[in-house]
C-alpha cells in the first residue's frame, strides 16, 4: 500500500504556500484582465500569514487546519472563506489518520468539491476554481476506481486541474466580478482556477516526493 505520513509532514503545506507566494504577481495579472487585479496580493497575504503559524514538525492535517483557518478569518473577500473551506475539508478528512492513502485523499477532494460548490453557488462551467478542482478530482477518481496507483492518481489530479484551468479561457463568467463582462470574459483565464491549479499541482508533487510504499 502506498501512503503519505500524516505526522511531521507540514512541509507539504509549506510548499503550497511557497508556490502561491512565487506566483502572486502572475495571479494578479490574470485577475487584472477581468477583475480587480488583487487576487495574487490577497492570496499571498493570507498564505504568508499562515506560514508564520505553521511549524515544520506539525502533521499534514494540522498544517492544513491552520492554513484554512487563517484564510477564512484573516484574508477577507470572497476567496478567504472559499479557500478556507478547501483546506479545512482536507484537514478534516486527514486528522484521525496516520497514513494518508489514495482513498483518504479522494474523500477529501470529494468533500471539498461538494462544500465549495454549495458555498460559492458555482457549478462546472461557471468559470471559477470549480473548473480546476472538479476535473482534477474526476481524473484522480478515475485512476482510483480503476485500481491505479496513488502516484498515478496524483499525476492525474495535476493534469486534470491544468486542463480545467486552461479551459476557463473558453468559458463565460457566470459568478463574481468577471460576470459583469459577459461574453467579453471569454479568452481569459479565471484567476481562481489558476490559483487552485497551482495548489493542486504543488500538493500532488509534494505528496509524490513523500510517498511511502509498504
Amino acid at each position: 500500500m502506498s501512503y503519505v505520513k500524516n505526522a511531521e509532514n507540514a512541509s507539504v503545506v509549506l510548499e503550497i504556500i511557497q508556490a502561491i507566494h512565487v506566483n502572486a504577481r502572475y495571479l494578479s495579472e490574470i485577475d487584472g484582465a477581468t477583475g480587480d487585479g488583487d487576487h495574487g496580493i490577497n492570496m499571498n497575504k493570507g498564505f504568508m500569514l499562515a506560514k508564520e503559524r505553521i511549524e515544520t514538525g506539525m502533521s499534514l492535517a494540522e498544517a492544513f487546519k491552520i492554513l484554512g483557518r487563517t484564510l477564512a478569518m484573516d484574508i477577507g473577500g470572497s476567496m478567504g472563506p472559499i479557500y478556507g473551506t478547501l483546506f479545512s475539508e482536507f484537514s478534516r478528512a486527514m486528522q484521525k489518520e496516520e497514513k494518508i492513502t489514495m482513498q483518504i485523499l479522494l474523500a477529501a477532494l470529494e468533500n471539498a468539491v461538494e462544500k465549495l460548490m454549495n458555498l460559492a453557488g458555482a457549478k462546472l462551467g461557471d468559470k471559477t476554481l470549480i473548473d480546476a478542482i472538479y476535473p482534477g478530482k474526476e481524473a484522480y477518481k478515475k485512476v482510483a476506481d480503476n485500481n491505479g496507483s496513488f502516484n498515478e492518481a496524483l499525476r492525474a489530479l495535476a493534469e486534470g486541474a491544468e486542463a480545467g484551468k486552461e479551459n476557463t479561457k473558453n468559458l463565460t463568467a457566470k459568478i463574481g466580478r468577471a460576470a459583469r463582462l459577459g461574453e467579453r470574459s471569454r479568452g481569459f483565464l479565471d484567476a481562481g482556477a489558476a490559483s487552485c491549479c497551482i495548489i493542486l499541482k504543488t500538493m500532488a508533487d509534494a505528496m509524490q516526493k513523500r510517498m511511502i510504499d509498504d
